[in-house]
């Protein structure tokens, strides 16, 4: 099937919109901390939202850690990564994770998610091998939180 310019043009217009969409929400969530100690910072608007999710809230404490890089070998094969947001319970041993999605159609892409999260999983494994890991989505057009593994 030949594609046409225009069909291609689309194409590449909402791509190029959705990875827009994706470092705009990226940033905004980056930035934000929801904490009665240190008090709270970032979007005042998407601070509102996620005191509204209970479930989210853990994520965004001051000690949480963003855009955490992290590599090694899975495989064979040198991979490097960047989680959006982690948080390493040292008392328990559980590293919960999660990846911002903007997807609205949360089927399109979910076994390249799981991979990726999977991916994320054995990395973290490696360097924290007494730890129990949980990674989620955080679907950010509706705010609902998927635990993937």
């Amino acid at each position: 099937m030949t594609q046409t310019l225009e069909s291609f043009l689309t194409g590449a217009k909402n791509k190029e919109f959705a990875t827009q969409a994706g470092t705009k929400t990226h940033t905004i969530l980056q930035h934000v901390v929801i904490d009665d100690v240190v008090g709270n910072h970032g979007s005042a608007e998407t601070i509102e939202i996620i005191q509204k999710h209970q479930d989210l809230k853990r994520f965004f404490v001051a000690n949480a850690k963003t855009e955490v890089p992290i590599a090694g070998y899975i495989n064979g094969c040198l991979i490097s990564r960047r989680i959006d947001r982690m948080i390493i319970n040292q008392e328990s041993k559980v590293i919960d994770f999660i990846d911002y999605k903007t997807d609205t159609d949360k089927n399109t892409f979910i076994d390249q998610y799981k991979h990726q999260l999977n991916e994320y999983k054995k990395l973290l494994q490696s360097a924290y091998p007494d730890y129990k890991i949980n990674g989620y989505i955080l679907w950010v057009h509706d705010w609902e939180l998927l635990k993937i593994i």
